[in-house]
């Protein structure tokens, strides 16, 4: 009798180039949902569960028997590491795969405020000409401003790159562990890079450190007509001293495709300041990110599958006795 196909749950719908790999040696199980009590249920007779929406806090607590969790993406936040960890349950990333897309989009949002395409285009439509033209004479060119960003990890280092090579800007980026800054970046703090930048991207992880880092207080030191970028994560900036030092002119825009509370509530006060410019957690997606992600995810998980060692292995503490608990040689 032939040995059951390994089960991989999906909490949500991945590019069929993925669902192809894992599809060779596992079966494959989307949830209609990603409610908690779907996931808690379906996660019980998985194998490897593959992850793009926030997991539960609970979900490690039944009686499952997974032999890894991976993270369509990058940030970790979606799932409660904590727990993983503490019930050695590996867990593994694809880090880079949707650097090219985020930066893309950082790079887009500050040429939409420094151009005000958008406006002009909606005034266009709901207006006239005149009217919609007007929006030209505040116009700027990013040539020669200055940029800071915070988080020089594969995002922030790509948008340092468009940024000094397309538009020559000045670039300032907070000091990275792993990986020494491109030469024409000018290392910084955090404090500083809000103090002199017109434009500020934030492409950090959100961390004890980096929780609500853009407060009230930093938000007082910016430049009057500076803009934030935020394609890290939500709770990185105070969103109310955010929207209060927006609808009070003191910062000119603000470009937000994260936020608290996802999707962003409907009485948001964001969602009523014109100097906005909101997405829905959307910067990481195109058709190439969706299937460089779900092509190194889906491999990650075959590794899981067959108890080999992730190459991006996020909790390497677990992994000897994570084998051990399976039968298997470390």
């Amino acid at each position: 009798m032939a040995a059951a196909r390994p089960k991989v749950l999906l909490t949500n719908a991945i590019d069929p180039s993925g669902v192809e790999i894992l599809s060779r040696v596992a079966d494959v199980v989307v949830a209609p949902d990603a409610k908690a009590d779907t996931l808690n249920r379906m996660v019980l007779d998985a194998d490897v569960l593959m992850v793009r929406a926030f997991l539960p806090p609970d979900i490690f607590d039944g009686p499952h028997h997974l032999r890894g969790v991976v993270r369509h993406g990058v940030g970790l936040d979606m799932i409660p590491m904590d727990s993983a960890t503490a019930k050695g349950i590996p867990v593994a990333n694809v880090p880079g795969s949707n650097a090219e897309a985020v930066a893309e989009h950082a790079i887009a949002g500050m040429l939409l405020v420094a151009r005000g395409i958008h406006r002009m285009d909606r005034e266009l439509r709901e207006t006239d000409w005149n009217t919609a033209r007007r929006h030209s004479d505040d116009s700027t060119e990013l040539l020669g401003r200055t940029l800071g960003i915070v988080g020089m990890g594969n995002v922030g280092t790509r948008v340092a790159e468009i940024a000094h090579a397309a538009f020559r800007m000045r670039v300032l980026g907070t000091a990275s562990r792993s990986k020494p800054a491109p030469t024409f970046v000018e290392v910084a703090t955090p404090e500083r890079i809000l103090r002199e930048s017109d434009f500020v991207v934030l492409a950090c992880p959100l961390t004890d450190a980096t929780r609500h880092l853009v407060n009230a207080e930093r938000l007082a030191t910016m430049k009057p007509g500076a803009a934030i970028v935020n394609v890290a994560r939500g709770p990185v900036t105070d969103e109310r001293a955010l929207a209060t030092a927006l609808a009070q002119g003191r910062l000119r825009a603000a470009v937000m495709d994260v936020y608290d509370e996802q999707p962003i509530p409907r009485d948001h006060p964001f969602l009523s300041l014109a100097n906005v410019i909101l997405t829905p957690h959307a910067a990481g997606i195109t058709q190439e990110s969706m299937k460089r992600m779900s092509q190194g995810a889906a491999e990650e998980t075959l590794r899981l599958v067959a108890f080999q060692r992730p190459a991006n292995l996020c909790n390497p503490s677990v992994w000897d006795a994570h084998l051990q608990r399976h039968g298997r040689q470390p």
